[in-house]
């Protein structure tokens, strides 16, 4: 769903385009429940139970730019709420959507999502309401950042006129009807880590959480132009795959050292897209024909990530049903699971809550069951330890009844987080 402001599946010819739906409540008739020995496995041991929440382009929430202030907190509230009653332990709320926060922070100005002018305060203090109100139902915060992200659109004149990308318009770059931060620069790698640990530093997040987007997905007939950075800064690399894949392992490793001492025990997630490598381009990948690789075409190595250490969790983005030839989510399944296996590194997995129901897409995703059999595969890999689902709009507006089937089979009583 990357073209509708966070994901989209890049299959080649098995690709589809995702649609957003915003039907009304519904709720399925239960089916059989899951064996009772996978729900007092999860009991246990712990199961993380989360939702995102989008405020790129109001996504999610708020659900229109330029709602008073207590319109807005009353909306977060009721995410919130739905949340719990749904016995889910987690929120992952989008702070940072485009280089602007939901905070006020001392680098950025205020996200346009909320009032439809950035840079205007909208009058209330969106991240810190949003810790405490989740703290208080017991639910964890996890704060979404996207650390290169700078506009939908390719001018810069549209940015307040105080945005660091227009103070320092040599950071940016155009790219795919897009601008972005260069991640080949130095200064612009420390600055997006200060923009996001100075909400880090202010608040009691849980969690420090990002998603697919680090060097911009390949758009057909473009090219990102960093020959200037990589003449400046690549020469000990053979390529520039490699120095790019490089600058993206230095925000990682980076980031992940600064966070433990801004704040000690806030956790570090990254939500890649499901493939790090199909098996044709790599014997350690997986058993895939994905169009896109996160290794070669977003230079994000997000098995090292792992394999080193350097993250506490990873949650990716397996939206694929059951089967489905390109991508099949009973092979990726399995294969995170081995990837995170000794490393200490948590397992959840990103499910496609959007695609239930949406008559775009295949068979398996009219049918309520599909994600439940997802939590069911889950169950027999003990490594996985949990599930977020995107997003937060679905989650209300459920269909066909996929996210109560879900809640019906394996969330019959509230879990503690697995940590």
């Amino acid at each position: 769903m990357r073209r509708m402001g966070r994901r989209s599946l890049v299959l080649g010819a098995a690709s589809t385009v995702a649609a957003l739906m915003t039907a009304g409540d519904a709720v399925a008739a239960r089916g059989p429940a899951s064996p009772p020995h996978r729900r007092r496995r999860r009991a246990d041991t712990g199961e993380l139970r989360g939702v995102w929440i989008a405020t790129v382009a109001n996504l999610d929430w708020p659900s229109a730019p330029g709602l008073s202030a207590a319109a807005q907190e009353a909306e977060l509230i009721a995410h919130l709420d739905r949340a719990v009653a749904l016995k889910l332990n987690a929120v992952v709320l989008q702070v940072r959507p485009s280089a602007d926060a939901l905070w006020p922070s001392s680098y950025e100005p205020w996200a346009e999502c909320l009032t439809g002018v950035q840079g205007k305060d909208p009058g209330w203090d969106p991240l810190g309401t949003a810790v405490r109100e989740a703290h208080a139902r017991g639910l964890e915060l996890h704060a979404w950042f996207n650390p290169y992200r700078v506009a939908n659109h390719t001018d810069p004149s549209r940015l307040v006129a105080s945005h660091p990308a227009r103070q320092h318009p040599d950071w940016v770059l155009p790219y795919g009807g897009k601008l972005y931060y260069n991640p080949g620069l130095p200064e612009v790698r420390e600055f997006v880590q200060d923009a996001m640990l100075d909400a880090v530093s202010r608040y009691a997040v849980d969690a420090v959480h990002w998603d697919d987007y680090f060097y911009p997905y390949p758009v057909a007939g473009q090219v990102f132009d960093d020959d200037a950075a990589y003449e400046e800064y690549g020469e000990d690399f053979a390529t520039k795959a490699a120095w790019r894949r490089d600058n993206t392992d230095r925000l990682v490793r980076e980031t992940a050292e600064r966070i433990k001492e801004v704040r000690s025990g806030v956790r570090f997630g990254i939500s890649p897209f499901g493939v790090w490598r199909n098996a044709s381009t790599d014997p350690l990948g997986s058993d895939t024909a994905a169009g896109v690789q996160t290794y070669d075409d977003l230079h994000a190595d997000t098995r090292k990530w792992v394999k080193e250490g350097w993250i506490d969790y990873i949650c990716p983005q397996l939206y694929w049903n059951i089967g489905f030839a390109a991508a099949d989510y009973a092979k990726l399944l399995p294969w995170w699971a081995e990837t995170v296996r000794g490393t200490g590194v948590g397992l959840y997995i990103g499910e496609a809550l959007y695609k239930a129901g949406d008559p775009a897409q295949p068979a398996a995703w009219q049918d309520p069951a599909e994600l439940s059999r997802h939590l069911d595969l889950a169950s027999g890999h003990p490594e996985a330890g949990g599930h977020v689902f995107f997003s937060a709009k679905q989650v209300k507006a459920d269909p066909i009844g996929a996210m109560a089937r879900v809640v019906a089979d394996h969330y019959r009583s509230r879990a503690r987080t697995p940590h």
